[in-house]
């Protein structure tokens, strides 16, 4: 691991690193175990990434923890997870507190039950002073609902003459979207072997470098996280221009 850390380019790091933590139900379906099993399990590799990004110094770092498509799953394994929400939330807040990260939510967060929602806020309030990493827990949240909601509140806006619907932008749009604090990820990883986006943050990862590994998410570790990172750093990240035009831009 510290051979690979010792590879990265600190002055090329990613500035918002974006997560599909995916493959914890196959994680322990392979092991002959229940799918929560994986989940339980799943929390140690989030403590892992997000030290190993508070080490490097990457600024934002974006999990999608909870779908709104995974509503749909097995009440057991819902109200299952939702009491891991709840015990993880009460566990970590002295270890973000500790590490100087602040914690931030987006998503649909008035479908979660009464105590997770309230174990949220508190811990969001007693990390919002935090001025080092700023973890983002994408929970109840779906791209597509994102959008929905942004076009809801500018058409509401629009109609009480707030905005001029001919002067909207890309900006505009930004601003009603529930990452409008943050960049936008340069980085998106996923692991569990899939290739796709699954409804995460698609506007915002129009010029993400996407990269995919065979890794189930409860094995994902901090050397996994460098591989990925030196991954980043051995593309060339264009946004429609030539390579010559990059190459003289950065001369």
């Amino acid at each position: 691991m510290s051979s690979l850390k010792a590879k990265i380019d600190m002055k090329k790091l990613p500035r918002h690193i974006a997560i599909i933590m995916d493959g914890n139900g196959r994680w322990a379906q392979e092991k002959g175990q229940d799918r929560l099993y994986g989940h339980y399990h799943a929390v140690e590799s989030v403590r892992d990434i997000v030290e190993g990004c508070a080490e490097l110094g990457v600024e934002y770092l974006t999990l999608y923890a909870f779908s709104t498509e995974n509503w749909d799953r097995p009440a057991s394994e819902v109200q299952g997870l939702m009491e891991l929400l709840v015990d993880t939330i009460r566990k970590e807040v002295e270890t973000l507190n500790k590490n100087n990260i602040k914690l931030h939510v987006i998503g649909d967060i008035n479908m979660l039950p009464e105590t997770p929602r309230r174990e949220l806020r508190e811990a969001i309030d007693l990390t919002c002073n935090n001025t080092g990493l700023n973890l983002v827990i994408a929970l109840s949240y779906s791209s597509r609902w994102e959008l929905v909601e942004a076009v809801k509140k500018i058409g509401q806006d629009v109609q009480a003459g707030k905005v001029d619907p001919l002067l909207i932008t890309q900006d505009t749009l930004q601003q009603y979207l529930c990452t409008s604090d943050f960049p936008d990820p340069e980085l998106m990883i996923r692991t569990s072997g899939e290739y796709r986006i699954s409804n995460f943050l698609l506007y915002q990862l129009a010029y993400a470098e996407l990269y995919f590994t065979n890794v189930r998410w409860p094995d994902f570790r901090k050397e996994n996280l460098h591989e990925a990172i030196l991954d980043f750093q051995q593309r060339e990240r264009r946004f429609g221009k030539t390579s010559a035009q990059v190459k003289e831009v950065s001369l």
